[in-house]
């Protein structure tokens, strides 16, 4: 696939645009998609707002014979001043603009714009990558949602190949989501993935492969003693690692594709400077997935099975490993979780009766031994490979002990009203938080992995990779269904430590 060429710098045209009296039209505008020469181009516009000579406003227009509005900024007025035609002040608020645009796209986002507060434009670094990339995330919902269909498919493959390779748009990403802070990430994500989530739908109604490169919905941050990654994925975009059947009911088809897998992936670490080496100690402090919904209960309620059947985490895969080994000595981990403990009792009965007239009498006697297991439903695991860290959790069946994330459930316990996975969001006995995820803290699981490395490498700044893979699985709910899958995520970030 050819490298995608350079995205305009709407950035850049907008601090350079003339003054108004140079216009020699009532609007300027610039060609930022197009699918091909033959077919028609989105163009961002800037023009007089109600013929005023003091406001202005931005449109993103699909350039037919006639041009087609597709979106249109807020007015604002300009500053007499001001050198330029745009202002700081009106930079600053056409990125919210952008920001809130986004966000109500989404189907729960409708009363969030209260918590968009950005500080000045003057202390925020990087404000130009930041910008382009909120316009560029806007532009990519309007392709999806707005556009025409001569412009859609060609200009949603470019917009995506940006979004995903282009280097400057991972940094500000995190960047971005930086700003925005923890609350409107997440609000922004689900309108992204709800908006890809009916890409995908449409792709596949035509018979089209459509794969979301997960990378492009992951950032770590490397900071004050911890190793942080957010990951978001939508959960149509999955890989199938099994399914029971290849069809399944249109019902519980939609409320099994209108979620996203939401994650965060936290590690403490520390450098300890020995006599002779220096231990590099990390610990799991947090593991957090959640399978949030896109769409409102209401609705998942209508067309839906309802939005208590969908999938659950059943297998998280962590691997941590220094990209550069050269300085490493050794690496320890500490122990899995307990093996399952198992009660054995016997038990006894005695049956006594007369038999029948003429007969001798008789004395029944049986004896039975049963036996009980005591299994957490999850189970950790550390090992080593060379020297990358093996972190893996497993959800285990309760009632027979497999591994969930490769297996089916019976037909038997899928009758069975109280099988283990059945109302499993409000029994007592659930594996899982109310919500339908998982929290996993290093109190319970995991304690910590050690790096010895060379007195060398003090003073150097050392790069580790974490790859991960998260399965989540569905087995029914409080549905009447045959119906299971499991499906994968794998992702993979960079952290950083220095070594002092």
């Amino acid at each position: 696939m050819a490298a995608p060429c350079a995205f305009p710098d709407i950035f850049c045209w907008v601090q350079n645009l003339p003054p108004i009296t140079e216009w020699k039209k009532n609007s300027m505008s610039l060609c930022i998609c197009s699918s091909s020469s033959s077919q028609p181009s989105l163009n961002l516009s800037i023009a007089k707002y109600n013929q005023s000579r003091t406001d202005l406003s931005f449109a993103i227009n699909a350039d037919f014979n006639l041009p087609v509005c597709l979106w249109t900024s807020k007015p604002f007025k300009l500053n007499s001043k001001s050198i330029k035609l745009i202002d700081e002040e009106t930079m600053s608020n056409l990125l919210v603009n952008f920001v809130e645009d986004v966000l109500q796209y989404g189907s729960n986002n409708k009363n969030n714009n209260s918590l968009l507060k950005f500080p000045k434009l003057g202390s925020i670094p990087n404000f130009k990558d930041i910008f382009n990339f909120a316009f560029l995330t806007l532009l990519f919902l309007i392709c999806i949602y707005e556009a025409p269909q001569d412009l859609r498919s060609g200009c949603l493959i470019t917009l995506k190949n940006h979004l995903a390779s282009n280097c400057q748009s991972r940094l500000a990403i995190k960047l971005l989501m930086k700003l925005l802070g923890s609350n409107l990430e997440e609000q922004w994500m689900r309108s992204l993935n709800l908006a890809i989530t009916n890409w995908i739908i449409e792709q596949q109604t035509t018979h089209r492969s459509l794969k979301t490169p997960s990378p492009l919905f992951s950032y770590a941050l490397s900071t004050f003693g911890l190793w942080r990654i957010h990951l978001y994925c939508p959960v149509i975009a999955m890989d199938v690692e099994n399914s029971s059947n290849p069809s399944v009911d249109e019902r519980l088809q939609f409320s099994l594709t209108f979620n996203q897998l939401e994650g965060v992936i936290q590690f403490n670490y520390k450098v300890v400077i020995q006599e002779r080496w220096v231990d590099v100690i990390v610990n799991t402090d947090n593991i957090r997935c959640d399978i949030i919904r896109l769409v409102s209960e209401a609705l998942m309620n209508e067309r839906g099975a309802g939005a208590a059947e969908k999938h659950f985490p059943s297998r998280i895969s962590l691997q941590l490993t220094p990209t550069l080994q050269t300085n490493v000595l050794s690496l320890s981990v500490s122990k899995s979780s307990e093996n399952p403990t198992r009660e054995i009792g016997l038990e006894k009965t005695i049956e006594a009766g007369f038999d029948p007239p003429n007969s001798y009498f008789g004395l029944k006697v049986s004896a039975g031994e049963t036996m009980t297991i005591s299994l957490k439903p999850w189970k950790f695991e550390e090992s080593v490979n060379g020297y990358s860290a093996n972190l893996n959790w497993f959800l285990h069946d309760s009632m027979d002990g497999r591994e969930v994330f490769s297996s089916k459930p019976s037909k038997i316990s899928l009758i069975n009203p109280k099988a283990w996975f059945k109302d499993r969001y409000s029994s007592a006995y659930r594996p899982f938080t109310r919500q339908g995820g998982v929290v996993f803290a290093g109190d319970e699981y995991g304690e910590r992995v050690c790096w010895k490395v060379d007195k060398s490498a003090i003073g150097r700044t050392m790069e580790w990779e974490i790859r991960g893979w998260i399965w989540l699985t569905y087995w029914p709910n409080k549905y009447k269904t045959f119906y299971s899958e499991t499906r994968r995520l794998e992702f993979r970030e960079i952290v950083h430590l220095n070594i002092a």
